[in-house]
């Protein structure tokens, strides 16, 4: 009985020790908040002035609104925060800071230390600040949206697979999976603010001048745009609908189609589409032909000769056919082609900025590829929105095939319009866009055709004469055994001969 009453004082004592540790436990995490606000104290001295902390999965998101420009921080052990100056308090990002990922990940420290961001995101500060202002998400879940952000464009930019990522951000494959597809859907969301027509009267017509500009001759000033496709490598789906993907340099791809205005910007894209099926089919189901949204009346797209000419409902001018027939369609070939090219040049800049993108197969499902594409040409419009350009490394590859799937289309033929521009091309003179012409310059024009014909004539009357008097020569130093009229000539008379 002893025992047993000791056995049971001794039990409550642990009980009674175990809820008085508890209670001291949870007060004390109760309390935590002055605890970090203390911790804090010292993030206000480097000109902080709201700080709000939450433990999520061992790190630290870090609610900022700094009282001034952030500035790049000289001391490791307090990060640079990048600058939210000029944002309200609802509109706040959640940045994840974490008190290991930041010290542990180089990609994460050379962006919040205010390192070059081109070389791990192939994008530049500014075109990064761009992008997430248009996403403007203010989850307080999750990584935050910056880090999965830049989790997105680090895989854009290597195109690895997910483990690689994984190991870089140090975070769960099954995590940097779902951050991919969500960060890519809410790139997408923002197509129709990157990826326009132009709005106003104005920005038309200095499209159309940048075109005339290209093409280096007026009668272009009705172009508004350039549209071309692009085939992306992709690895096909299983079973016999591979082979729908396989274009017809055996390859299997997925087709982008757009159209680029006179800076390589995009204003149209339309992807999905097997790599089997022809540019003018392709072209036939898009919603820019279906519904003739643009260009408005009276202008025209550029494009290649795998496109059909046609002037409704959607208005293209395409080159001459080989082979071309008289110098005045060859001139417009020449003109149209110097303006169609920019659209090869976007594809161009494309690719070279996401290049484990476009030049080697796409390791992901077909479904998913024609979002990763739409994403990559958000992305370029904002890097040339900012001044981020990169050159073509690679050049757009011309098609050989001219003039096919033109029965397909049932349409109004653009070839009388064509046949009016190489009309233009012909009668105007090449000058440069911003020259008038007037009676004056005809007339110069005219006196010096003139004067090149005289410099001519001349030039072959003085060779005749030239040509003459060195066979006279050679006829007067001749043996005088020969017997020649002209030499017997030239012995009675020589300086009438030379005469």
């Amino acid at each position: 009985m002893l025992t047993v009453l000791l056995g049971i004082s001794a039990c409550s004592a642990w009980d009674r020790w175990m809820d008085g540790w508890m209670d001291g436990w949870m007060d004390g995490w109760m309390d935590v908040d002055g605890w970090m606000d203390g911790w804090m104290d010292g993030w206000m001295d480097k000109g902080m002035s709201v700080l709000k902390a939450a433990s999520f999965e061992g790190h630290v998101l870090l609610r900022t609104q700094p009282t001034q420009p952030s500035q790049p921080s000289k001391d490791p052990a307090y990060p640079a925060f990048p600058a939210v100056e000029g944002r309200s308090e609802s509109s706040l990002r959640w940045i994840v800071i974490a008190t290991r990922i930041n010290l542990s990940v180089p990609v994460l420290d050379g962006f919040f230390n205010d390192r070059d961001t081109r070389p791990d995101f192939r994008l530049s500060r500014e075109a990064l600040r761009v992008l997430l202002d248009l996403l403007r998400s203010d989850r307080q879940h999750g990584w935050g949206s910056t880090i999965e952000t830049l989790v997105f464009l680090f895989w854009l930019a290597c195109g690895t697979s997910y483990r690689v990522v994984s190991r870089a951000f140090d975070m769960p494959r099954s995590t940097v999976h779902r951050i991919v597809h969500r960060v890519a859907e809410e790139v997408v969301a923002i197509r129709h603010q990157v990826i326009r027509f132009p709005n106003t009267p104005e920005d038309l017509e200095a499209v159309c001048r940048g075109f005339a500009g290209l093409a280096r001759h007026r009668a272009f000033l009705k172009a508004a745009g350039a549209i071309d496709g692009c085939h992306v490598r992709i690895k096909p789906p299983s079973g016999p609908d591979g082979q729908c993907y396989r274009n017809r340099k055996l390859f299997p791809s997925i087709i982008l189609q757009a159209v680029c205005d006179h800076q390589g910007r995009f204003i149209d894209t339309y992807v999905g589409w097997p790599g089997s099926v022809h540019d003018a089919r392709v072209l036939r189901y898009s919603p820019l032909y279906r519904r003739s949204m643009y260009p408005p009346p009276g202008h025209f797209i550029l494009a290649d000769g795998g496109y059909p000419c046609l002037q409704h409902p959607l208005p293209l001018i395409t080159p001459y056919k080989r082979p071309v027939q008289g110098v005045g369609a060859q001139r417009f070939n020449l003109h149209h082609s110097r303006a169609r090219s920019i659209i090869e040049r976007a594809f161009g800049m494309m690719k070279t900025r996401f290049r484990s993108i476009f030049l080697k197969a796409l390791e992901v499902h077909h479904t998913f590829v024609p979002h990763v594409i739409t994403a990559c040409a958000i992305l370029h419009n904002i890097c040339l929105g900012v001044g981020d350009i990169m050159a073509p490394e690679d050049e757009h590859e011309e098609d050989d095939v001219e003039d096919e799937g033109e029965h397909v289309l049932e349409t109004v033929s653009g070839a009388p319009w064509r046949d009016q521009l190489s009309a233009e091309v012909s009668a105007l003179e090449e000058v440069p866009i911003d020259h008038d012409y007037c009676p004056a310059f005809s007339v110069l024009v005219v006196v010096q055709v003139l004067l090149l014909v005289l410099v001519q004539v001349l030039l072959r009357v003085l060779v005749v004469r030239v040509l003459l008097l060195l066979v006279l020569r050679v006829l007067v130093l001749a043996p005088p055994h020969c017997g020649h009229p002209l030499l017997n000539l030239a012995l009675v008379c020589p300086h009438g001969l030379r005469q």
